[in-house]
């Protein structure tokens, strides 16, 4: 992918309607609270293996639920991710202290994939919706990634370099524009 064909992906995707989700990768801020941090944690488990508009109103119910001090469980029927939503939930401030007490994103990154139903792809959403500024290898992502011979780091990084937008901000784009299969 060239940046040309990044910045017409960008135009596309604001276009249509995305430019508030763009304008969120931009302006990502480091997590501050345990509530915060269980809430993208809740987040990111309920887009594991989703497509991202069901995984969206499902999450609003969830956040609804436990905004009323309910059980994911509740409103969500997959019994081992409301378990590992509602299991941060109730440690949010230990886990929060956790993550934030390592300085290092590599090793933020990593200590995420600890929190149950976070594994080695969803550590990187976690992470990027948690402040990191990287991408996410995703199915979409590899697949973009492999037509110009790099991994999806790589290629985020390169346009990023190239165009002067965050890395989290590149991943957005070409994740929405895979989503909205204009790429």
């Amino acid at each position: 992918m060239t940046p040309a064909d990044y910045l017409t992906l960008k135009v596309q995707i604001i276009d249509l309607g995305y430019a508030e989700e763009v304008a969120w990768a931009a302006n990502i801020q480091p997590c501050v609270n345990g509530d915060d941090f269980a809430t993208e944690h809740a987040f990111v488990v309920c887009n594991s293996g989703m497509k991202a508009q069901i995984a969206r109103k499902i999450f609003e119910r969830i956040r609804s639920a436990q905004e009323r001090g309910e059980s994911a469980n509740i409103v969500f029927g997959h019994k081992g991710k409301s378990a590992a939503i509602d299991a941060v939930r109730v440690r949010r401030t230990e886990l929060f202290a956790d993550f934030s007490a390592l300085m290092d994103d590599g090793a933020r990154v990593e200590w995420l994939s600890t929190l149950p139903w976070i594994g080695g792809i969803t550590k990187w959403h976690l992470a990027k919706n948690l402040g990191v500024n990287c991408c996410k290898p995703d199915r979409h992502l590899v697949r973009i990634a492999a037509a110009s011979e790099e991994t999806p780091k790589q290629l985020c990084e390169r346009i990023s370099r190239e165009v002067g937008d965050k890395v989290a901000v590149v991943d957005l784009v070409i994740w929405r524009a895979a989503n909205l299969r204009l790429v």
